[in-house]
């Protein structure tokens, strides 16, 4: 237990935060060494494993991520974007690796998380699925071989209580296939579209986005030509494949060096 990964985790009483705890739980090599929650949740002062259901591990959440994160090897956020930056600010400080799941960050706020990067080993990704991670290699590679002559449509839904749109991972995606073309996705990105549109231009990639209900994530990268289309897609059924890559990305951060990385790097997709 004393060579165990020592995991440490911010928002631990969330959702997401509740799914970490029992996934670090039962991963073999690693174990929660820490937990924070905000000022205002009623799970101060509780231990982590009884609010995620499993019984104490005796890790009590406090509110100081600073206290927390210079105990712990690694750090893994799914928080919001400031308290992300925040963290990785810390983690740098405290010379703990990070895993920065969180979506929707400012230019500032990435910024931060680069920063980190010079420091500490940095894991960021918008989508920490194994399947995600395959999904935008294939996009791509497919976006390269069909060229501007199919029309690139990425479509996302997830539940109603999602607030940046389009998802991290569409994002993402759209820039998988504007790097498969060989072109910069902020100039040709149609994120909305209303009214009297005209035409679609020859080269966009568009984004359509769905909310509602309990949907954890779909996502789908549509090539549209003339006589054909192909669809490459990916559908979440539980945050337990998110939190299963988070904890393969923190056990993997071991023995390092500092650098900003994504779940490429930890799948052995890039070098």
């Amino acid at each position: 237990m004393s060579d165990d990964v020592k995991i440490g985790i911010v928002g631990a009483a969330g959702r997401m935060g509740q799914m970490l705890v029992r996934q670090v739980t039962a991963t073999a090599g690693c174990r929660v060494a820490g937990a924070t929650e905000g000022a205002k949740s009623h799970s101060l002062g509780k231990d982590a494993g009884a609010v995620a259901g499993i019984g104490d591990l005796g890790v009590v959440i406090i509110e100081d991520p600073a206290a927390m994160i210079a105990n712990v090897d690694v750090v893994i956020d799914f928080t919001v974007p400031a308290a992300t930056a925040e963290h990785a600010r810390l983690a740098a400080q405290a010379e703990a690796a990070l895993i920065a799941g969180t979506t929707g960050l400012n230019a500032e706020q990435e910024e931060a998380v680069r920063l980190a990067a010079r420091h500490v080993a940095v894991v960021r990704a918008s989508n920490f699925s194994v399947g995600v991670t395959l999904l935008l290699a294939l996009t791509e590679q497919v976006a390269g071989i069909l060229g501007p002559d199919y029309d690139v449509e990425i479509l996302e839904m997830h539940h109603r209580h999602k607030v940046d749109a389009p998802s991290g991972t569409a994002i993402s995606l759209g820039e998988a296939a504007a790097k498969g073309r060989g072109v910069d996705l902020a100039k040709v990105r149609q994120a909305v579209r209303d009214g009297h549109t005209g035409a679609r231009p020859q080269g966009q990639i568009g984004f359509a986005t769905l909310r509602g209900g309990d949907v954890v994530g779909d996502h789908t990268v549509i090539f549209a030509g003339e006589g054909e289309r192909v669809e490459l897609g990916h559908k979440a059924a539980s945050r337990q494949v998110f939190a299963a890559g988070a904890v393969r990305a923190a056990l993997w951060t071991r023995g390092k060096p500092s650098g900003l990385y994504s779940m490429k790097h930890v799948l052995g997709f890039a070098k």
